[in-house]
């Protein structure tokens, strides 16, 4: 399997990458091998880079005609178009799960593959986007653009690394999109590392905010949430992957709201 990852091309790679991670039809243009699946999270911040900009775009070019709240409103829904509201279905379904099924293994991942919504889903999708507007509301229409074009590769890169220090906690029989990732290897890890870091240490260099809170600060929350995951399933999800993606993402935002805020 292995040898057949190896002889897929880069780009067909890339390609998969923004397939899976969007609902832009790249798929009518190409169409990759099913194994360049398997390797899409190492791509995952590269997706943030297009995600990012089309709702850094929309918050910074709309609020010279409309209203910011507005403008604010719309640049959410863009990236939910754009990405199908893929990660917030995993970040439903980890609240359901986590918050429904106790401590009880089995019955986390069942709540969390089922396709309906309960109680604790959608309040913390309800609580997840009023923290979300509400922190790019606060600050300047460019300041919170440059903001979403480095959280949003950035903390897709630090959600990765659930894919290095836990394994898969289903099997790919069982996997709600029956792919597996293949483990990071070390070339792929510095990949991600460019991908997602190169945008975040150019907003830190252009804004000369402390680099060690905005990078260490929304790491720590991933850990912990390594930590209850690891303790609950002994293995991560899809879902898990997405909502820790985007609570480390919001952390970003929080830290910098503070940072702009008070300093």
């Amino acid at each position: 399997m292995e040898i057949q990852l190896d002889q897929t091309r880069w780009y067909d790679r890339i390609w998969a990458a923004f397939i899976f991670f969007t609902r832009l039809p790249f798929w009518r243009l190409h169409q990759p091998s099913k194994e360049c699946y398997k390797t899409v999270v190492e791509h995952w911040p590269l997706t943030g880079w297009l995600t990012g900009g089309a709702m850094a775009a929309t918050l910074y070019f709309g609020s010279m005609v409309l209203p910011y709240l507005v403008v604010v409103v719309a640049a959410i829904a863009v990236r939910l178009l754009i990405t199908g509201a893929l990660h917030e279905d995993g970040l439903a379904d980890f609240f359901d799960g986590f918050g429904g099924g106790g401590t009880d293994r089995q019955r986390i991942l069942d709540i969390m593959k089922d396709s309906h919504i309960g109680t604790y889903g959608v309040l913390g999708l309800i609580l997840y986007e009023l923290l979300l507007g509400a922190t790019l509301f606060s600050m300047p229409a460019e300041l919170a653009a440059l903001m979403i074009l480095a959280a949003d590769p950035y903390s897709k890169m630090v959600a990765s690394q659930l894919i290095i220090m836990m394994p898969y906690a289903r099997t790919e029989e069982t996997a709600k999109n029956k792919t597996v990732y293949r483990k990071i290897e070390w070339k792929a890890g510095v990949s991600l590392a460019i991908q997602g870091l190169l945008p975040m240490a150019a907003f830190l260099w252009y804004t000369s905010l402390p680099w060690e809170m905005v990078i260490f600060l929304p790491c720590i929350v991933m850990y912990f949430l390594y930590l209850l995951i690891w303790h609950r399933l002994r293995g991560y999800t899809g879902d898990c992957c997405g909502a820790v993606c985007l609570l480390v993402e919001l952390a970003v935002y929080l830290v910098i709201c503070s940072l702009v805020t008070y300093h």
